[in-house]
């Protein structure tokens, strides 16, 4: 009886017909994906955007992408459920229905869904979390922005989406074909999508690793920024050679003739570039080493600087006058470089002062500390001291010496120090001698003629 009565049909319009089990099941999914559609939006909505203190803007959108999820859903229940599901191309190997047609929409807005969940839910919360820990604490681990975090997301959604639909739609064109060992080699759009994607899951593997797990070791172990900024180097150096990798090997591509031929071509390689691998090799032994590391302060070849970066060839260097200087690895470990910051964050400078020889050297002694600790970018410990260091042929030379962190101002530290120093010296009438010179003159009439 309930047989015959949900295969009773209602009307049939040439090929279409419609029963009443077909509308009576379609009643049931609208139903129900109202229901859901309903609680969602009055329920858990609410108290998801109270939890995360979401913003009006942010609200209206994850809204409208879920309303016109809910719309393409019940587009596709009728569909499917009141037998609609007509062809709109049939050409070859081509053969696209109206779901398909739906099935690529919904695909695309349930990546925009999953996108703005991970990035306003997870990512966002995570973020907010961070910063009250950096009002809290006086030393920061080395951290990635929020914005790109959220990128590296947002390009793996669309792109594991573009790797769907191309597959849906049987849109994977082969851009390569070849024969190998009986082997067919070939390649095609989703073979591409799929190398970047991998590229992509590699950072945000990276991500993962040192924003969220070496995170919390940083923190409580209170590892300097130069450590963190060489673990993670060496960390994102080891993921991408894997993934660079799997990558090819994606594409089709042998890995195993690429490392044979590359064995015999390194040899020729490294005789033109062994200035390159010199450099490659020692941005190896600096992120080991740790002797240079970023945020040092360096002194070489008549400049200081302060160091940005460190890479596998070259370093980058910002310099007093914010000037960046590109240096090969290879000199920061094979010469002679001065690490003001290497051990400790506070460094001893020196200024030097003549008076003449009738000055008071108890007077000119307290006028030098005096003025080095009214200074504002000195240390008061340890606590400046001067010295008396020379008889000179015409002058009492003194010597200050104080510590301070300012060291990229540090010129501009001196010059207020001797400018104060002259002042007091001219207030304390104490003269700054100038050179004597004696001259013997043997035959004064020589001198007239």
């Amino acid at each position: 009886m309930f047989k015959d009565f949900f295969s009773y049909q209602l009307f049939s319009l040439d090929t279409y017909s419609l029963e009443v089990g077909q509308l009576i099941y379609f009643l049931f999914a609208a139903i129900f994906l109202t229901t859901v559609y309903r609680l969602t939006l009055k329920r858990w909505f609410p108290n998801l955007f109270k939890r995360y203190e979401l913003s009006s803007k942010e609200q209206k959108r994850i809204s409208k992408i879920f309303l016109v999820l809910y719309v393409l859903s019940l587009v596709l229940a009728a569909l499917f459920f009141l037998g609609l599901d007509f062809k709109v191309l049939s050409n070859g190997n081509y053969n696209i229905k109206l779901s398909l047609i739906l099935d690529a929409f919904i695909i695309v807005q349930l990546a925009r869904m999953f996108d703005w969940f991970i990035t306003n839910i997870f990512i966002h919360s995570y973020y907010t979390r961070r910063d009250k820990l950096y009002l809290e604490e006086s030393s920061k681990p080395l951290t990635d922005t929020e914005s790109n975090a959220a990128k590296i997301v947002q390009y793996i959604v669309y792109a594991l989406a573009a790797i769907i639909i191309l597959k849906n739609f049987n849109l994977d064109y082969q851009l390569y074909t070849t024969h190998y060992d009986d082997k067919v080699v070939s390649f095609g759009l989703t073979n591409i999508i799929s190398a970047i994607l991998i590229l992509l899951i590699a950072r945000l593997i990276i991500w993962l690793l040192t924003q969220l797990i070496l995170y919390g070791i940083y923190r409580k172990k209170e590892i300097d920024v130069g450590s963190q900024y060489a673990i993670n180097q060496l960390l994102t150096y080891v993921v991408y050679v894997i993934a660079v990798v799997i990558a090819l090997q994606k594409l089709g591509i042998d890995m195993t003739l690429i490392l044979g031929g590359a064995a015999a071509l390194l040899v020729g390689i490294g005789l033109g570039l062994q200035q390159t691998f010199n450099d490659f090799f020692s941005g190896i032994v600096l992120l080991f080493e740790q002797s240079v590391s970023v945020g040092d302060i360096l002194e070489f070849d008549q400049y200081v600087g302060t160091v940005k970066k460190i890479g596998l060839r070259s370093s980058i260097i910002e310099t007093r006058g914010n000037v960046s200087l590109v240096v090969p690895n290879s000199k920061l470990v094979s010469n002679y470089v001065v690490n003001w910051t290497h051990f400790d964050n506070k460094v001893r400078f020196e200024i030097a002062f003549s008076v003449d020889y009738d000055s008071d050297a108890e007077l000119v002694k307290n006028i030098l500390l005096e003025v080095t600790k009214e200074n504002e970018y000195t240390l008061n410990f340890p606590p400046p001291f001067a010295r008396l260091k020379n008889f000179g042929d015409s002058s009492l030379d003194f010597s200050i010496y104080f510590f301070s962190r300012s060291y990229l101002i540090m010129e501009d530290v001196k010059s207020d120090i001797r400018i104060a120093v002259a002042k007091r010296f001219k207030e304390e009438k104490i003269n700054i001698p100038y050179p004597q010179r004696d001259i013997y003159i043997k035959n004064i009439n020589d001198l007239k003629t």
